[in-house]
């Protein structure tokens, strides 16, 4: 069995059926017990957990073990043996399954895996394949509740830092035109963040566009001393002053071979990037629609590889396509309200095309 965290509470069974677990309050104890995760988890501080001080129930220990026996009947229907991953140990109980079977343990183990590789192509699948485990904000419905906030604040650390490594390795392979989109939205979201402002300024900076990249700085800077009267760190002055001098360090990496098509990476027809590894089932439901519908569109938390994704699509079906497939990149020229107006938008389009 399955468990999800990367967004809101799911179970599924080893054949993916997802199972139902009725009940806020058994809910609230599968949240509880997959975020302590490897640990026996009090009865005491479960009941503390889901009824607070209040004076829901005279007995509370009774109380506590019709919700496990609820949690462990709605597993057990769903898959023999299920009851027995609630598992008894004094003083309290522990969900007792591998690491593997949640989302969050199959994510850290692929980071790990990127971080200890050598090969760009290959590390910046894996952080693809990481990043897609991500349906929302971790324990979603239950992120706000005490004894659950550690852990998903832990987790979207977790996953900022690797959104901020998966930048760097594809700025090493020349997705900078990609990226600009991207961590433009990432930037907004979360402003004070160094790392996600420095793959942003070296994106700009690969897409000729150095003026905006020490604008961004210069944000930053402004505040940081306003709200917390703090400077940026040495690692993004080093990379303020190494733009303004145009070291070589930061010069644009040589572009990925044409595609079939006759295409490139970045504005114009879109070309191959790094392989796509673990998302063959999303590209075949897109390229589905694909050719039923005029749009498709991909939504999802900034940095899962929405835009890695069309671009893979936009390759497997260019030869449905007696043109070919292009990439016109709105964020990367000026951001999404430029583009209120149909005509502001037609002009992006027919600058990408070359149509005058």
């Amino acid at each position: 069995m399955e468990f999800g965290v990367l967004g809101p509470l799911e179970v599924r069974t080893d054949e993916g059926r997802v199972v139902r677990v009725p009940e806020v309050k058994v809910r609230m104890l599968l949240a509880d017990l997959l975020a302590h995760h490897g640990q026996v988890v009090p009865a005491a501080r479960l009941i503390e957990d889901l009824w607070g001080g209040s004076t829901f129930t005279a007995r509370p220990t009774a109380s506590l073990q019709a919700k496990v026996s609820q949690l462990r009947r709605a597993l057990e229907d769903a898959e023999p043996g299920g009851r027995e991953l609630i598992a008894h140990r004094p003083p309290g109980y522990v969900l007792d399954v591998p690491a593997a079977a949640l989302d969050a343990g199959r994510f850290r183990d692929l980071v790990a895996r990127a971080r200890s590789g050598t090969d760009p192509v290959t590390r910046a699948a894996l952080y693809t394949e990481a990043l897609a485990l991500w349906r929302g904000p971790a324990f979603a419905e239950f992120a706000d509740q005490p004894s659950v906030r550690p852990t998903a604040a832990s987790l979207e650390e977790e996953r900022l830092t690797a959104v901020e490594e998966h930048a760097a390795v594809r700025l090493e392979l020349g997705e900078h035109s990609l990226l600009v989109g991207e961590l433009t939205e990432l930037v907004q979201q979360h402003p004070l963040r160094e790392g996600l402002r420095g793959a942003l300024m070296w994106a700009l900076y690969q897409a000729g566009r150095s003026s905006d990249a020490l604008d961004c700085f210069n944000d930053l800077r402004r505040r940081l001393d306003e709200e917390l009267g703090l400077t940026p760190g040495p690692s993004l002055e080093a990379l303020q002053q190494a733009i303004l001098r145009h070291d070589p360090v930061l010069a644009r990496p040589e572009p990925p071979a044409p595609s079939a098509a006759g295409g490139q990476a970045g504005p114009g027809p879109a070309g191959s990037a790094s392989p796509l590894v673990g998302r063959e089932q999303d590209l075949r439901a897109i390229r589905t629609l694909l050719l039923q519908r005029r749009l498709v569109t991909l939504t999802g938390p900034g940095g899962v590889g929405k835009t890695r994704l069309a671009q893979a699509t936009a390759e497997s079906l260019a030869g449905a396509f007696g043109e070919g497939t292009w990439l016109v990149e709105l964020a990367d020229a000026g951001g999404l309200e430029r583009f209120a107006g149909a005509e502001a938008l037609a002009e992006q389009v027919m600058a990408t095309l070359g149509i005058r």
